[in-house]
């Protein structure tokens, strides 16, 4: 059988005595040797002392020895490799050139690895060389993919790299050190910087990280950065939009910044970059004025030679909603209906009105030659319906069918008709000065209606009906439910009369006379419709003012006079709650390379889910004013459907939606998205070496630019040293020569005392 090969040895005791015993007779040689000294302390020839010192100290090391039997171990061991981990940045910032016209980031570092591959092997005997891509999960890499293989990582994550480095270590082989590879552009943990628990996290490492800085700063670039904006902004009131607009390489140039809402220029300013690394904030301070959710943009101009031009724009979507809707409450002439609505509309706090009264009709002789004679302030038509008429959210006429004989009535119409047809709403309530006597004194007005005039007022008191579209539509919801809300109408009192009308084409009928025909229909009471991006609701009557008082009459709680007005008000200013198709973008701002996402929910037209409801989503371009893709798919039974585009390219867009459930179409909604230009990774093509030293010197690593040359020498953990096999001992006090040595020192002492007279 062949004996085991031994590689290693070692000095050890082989005495049988336990330590303690050792020790006892190790202070006894030590005593012994003390006492001798101590006995010839006044011998007068210093050589004699030395040499009785020098005989007792030799004769008590031999014994000693003879204690504590050495003896040699003989050893079978291995040295474990440890681990070096060569951590390479495979994030998008490193297809950034390393120089201006140089090649890649990554390139440059597949050739310095290339050069290292002789220093790595040199290593072998210690260590095994792992080479990992950071993507962002560690995966094994060679030189010759990293110069060929584009990188392509979203987020630079330095701390989660070298925490998984680390883990992967927790078994035999353990790790000795980290190469980190890359130009420090780190957009997560250590964005900003290595501190508070980042700085821990680093330290808690415990092997040596060496930092490789690769590129340079002198990169000539100019990018949109540090956007700060609300998530929502109120329609007409003043926002601001901060942006920093980081310039690198245009020290005295000025650098237009344009905010653009959709394609149209909402401001723009000029700022001068000043150094040749230089950050300057702008801030642009905007009105919203329509109510939505859009994409806004903020432009820099391309400029030759830049290092990246997708960061020369960020792109975002702001939800614009409503403050307090802002009412204009124009009437003819006094009345208990105008009284109710009136004081209604001034205890709701969510209304800001404004309201006037006119007082006369166009039938009126006043008896003057100046019409302004006729009022202390005289009524401000043009400032109304002309230059504040669009920072109306609801305009409302009562009984009204004035017009100034002095101004052109004509314009004021062409106004509000605009206005209605631009996305403004209106509402037409009756009475004996309207849809009678004044209705001819507005013709265009009248074509923006969803009713005309039939002929005389009716006086005979009616119940209203609700129509099926009545029962189902939010204005006239005034119950809990459709046969709550029918009940509801029918507890309330008599309409003591009402306007003739006739409904247009497309108009909605929400309430109509009982007993009264208009071309063998009912005559309606309550009707609204669509008109253009705008809403116009008619009331055939000065009435409804009677809802309210027969409500509170007895104390009734269903207040069924405020539920109406306040679901038209809604209704009219497009509430997202009352709308049946709901669309919402799923981020309202997307990411390069991610998918659009897109929730629709759909209803019935009393509000309740669309199961099965088929919905159409398109995904359309801002930019291009066209259609980019298509989707389309099954509510489920909550009426709610989530649908997801394909990666498109950046830009804004619109979600155009559209459901239908059998042959019911369910109306149509749109939402807004930002698909960025560039995620965080590509923003910056700078780099940062002030990050990759902090790394080094918390680890106890070294931090270099990485060289042109060969392999630095790198701070790196000695791996240990493992008894892997067998052991062996060989006695060394059991020699002959050990023992004549210790008799001979022991008799030399006792002849040499002998002779100089101690014995």
């Amino acid at each position: 059988m062949n004996s085991p090969s031994f590689n290693a040895w070692k000095l050890v005791s082989l005495s049988p005595l336990p330590v303690w015993a050792l020790v006892l007779l190790a202070v006894g040689l030590v005593a012994g040797i003390a006492l001798a000294a101590w006995g010839v302390r006044r011998e007068p020839s210093r050589g004699r002392r030395l040499l009785l010192w020098g005989l007792r100290l030799g004769a008590g090391l031999a014994a000693f020895f003879f204690l504590l039997e050495p003896g040699i171990r003989h050893l079978q061991v291995a040295r474990m490799k440890n681990r070096v981990a060569v951590l390479v940045d495979r994030s998008a910032s490193m297809n950034f050139p390393s120089e201006p016209g140089g090649p890649t980031r990554s390139a440059q570092v597949a050739a310095f690895l290339e050069k290292a591959a002789p220093t790595f092997a040199s290593w072998q005997d210690r260590f095994t060389v792992e080479v990992y891509g950071v993507d962002p999960e560690l995966a094994p890499v060679t030189p010759a993919q990293l110069g060929s293989e584009p990188a392509r990582a979203g987020t630079t994550d330095l701390l989660a790299a070298l925490r998984s480095a680390s883990a992967a270590g927790q078994g035999s082989r353990k790790l000795s050190g980290v190469l980190l590879f890359s130009d420090g552009a780190d957009n997560a943990e250590l964005k900003a910087g290595a501190v508070g628990r980042a700085r821990a996290a680093l330290a808690d490492l415990g092997v040596p990280v060496s930092t490789f800085l690769v590129g340079q700063e002198a990169l000539k670039d100019l990018a949109v950065e540090g956007l700060k904006v609300d998530d929502f902004a109120f329609v007409r009131n003043s926002l601001t939009v901060e942006v920093e607009i980081h310039g690198r390489g245009f020290a005295g140039q000025d650098i237009p910044v344009v905010l653009s809402q959709e394609g149209k220029t909402v401001a723009n300013k000029l700022v001068r970059m000043t150094t040749a690394d230089d950050v300057k904030p702008v801030s642009f301070t905007f009105t919203p004025d329509q109510t939505g959710r859009f994409v806004y943009t903020v432009t820099v101009p391309t400029f030759p030679d830049e290092a990246v031009s997708e960061n020369n724009s960020r792109s975002f979507t702001l939800k614009v909603i409503r403050d307090r809707v802002r009412v204009l409450l124009v009437v003819g002439r006094p009345s208990w209906d105008e009284r109710f609505l009136r004081g209604l509309l001034k205890q709701d706090a969510n209304v800001d009105l404004v309201s006037f009264y006119i007082l006369r009709t166009l039938s009126d002789d006043p008896g003057v030659t100046n019409e302004r004679e006729l009022s202390l302030i005289p009524f401000p038509m043009e400032e109304i319906f002309d230059t504040k008429l669009h920072t109306f959210d609801v305009v409302i006429f009562q009984n009204f069918g004035y017009s100034d004989p002095s101004l052109s009535i004509a314009e004021y119409e062409r106004n509000l008709e605009r206005y209605i047809h631009e996305g403004g709403a209106f509402v037409m309530i009756g009475g004996d000065s309207v849809l009678g006597e004044g209705r001819a004194s507005m013709p265009t007005l009248m074509e923006a209606l969803p009713v005309e005039a039939a002929g005389p007022a009716n006086p005979e008191p009616f119940k209203p009906r609700l129509t099926p579209e009545g029962l189902r539509h939010p204005v006239t919801s005034i119950g809990t439910g459709a046969a709550s809300t029918e009940g509801t109408w029918g507890e309330l009192a008599p309409i003591p009369g009402a306007n003739l009308t006739r409904a247009r084409q497309g108009a909605t009928v929400l309430m109509d006379h009982p007993f009264v025909t208009v071309d063998g229909k009912n005559a309606p009471l309550v009707s609204v419709w669509d008109y253009g991006r705008g809403r116009a609701m008619v009331v055939a009557t000065d009435a409804t003012w009677s809802w309210a008082f027969t409500a509170h009459r007895d104390g009734s709680p269903n207040r069924a006079y405020d539920r109406f007005w306040g679901n038209a008000l809604r209704w009219l200013v497009r509430d997202p709650d009352l709308t049946t198709l709901k669309v919402t973008a799923d981020p309202p701002s997307v990411e390069p390379g991610r998918p659009v996402g897109v929730v629709v929910q759909a209803r019935m037209a009393d509000y309740q889910p669309a199961q099965d409801a088929q919905v159409r989503v398109e995904l359309f371009s801002v930019a291009t004013q066209k259609p980019v893709a298509v989707q389309t798919g099954a509510t489920g039974a909550d009426g709610v459907v989530r649908l997801e585009f394909a990666p498109p390219a950046p830009g804004p867009y619109k979600l155009l939606a559209s459901a239908k459930k059998g042959e019911t179409d369910l109306g149509k909604g749109e939402d807004a998205v930002a698909v960025r230009a560039v995620g965080p990774e590509l923003s910056d093509a700078s780099v940062r070496p002030q990050l990759m030293e902090q790394i080094a010197s918390i680890t106890e690593g070294k931090a270099y630019k990485l060289p042109q040359d060969g392999m630095p020498d790198v701070p790196l953990l000695d791996p240990p040293v493992v008894e892997v096999g067998r052991a062996k001992d060989q006695p060394l006090w059991d020699r002959w020569y050990y023992l004549v040595a210790l008799i001979a020192l022991l008799g030399a002492e006792w002849f040499a005392r002998r002779r100089f007279g101690y014995v």
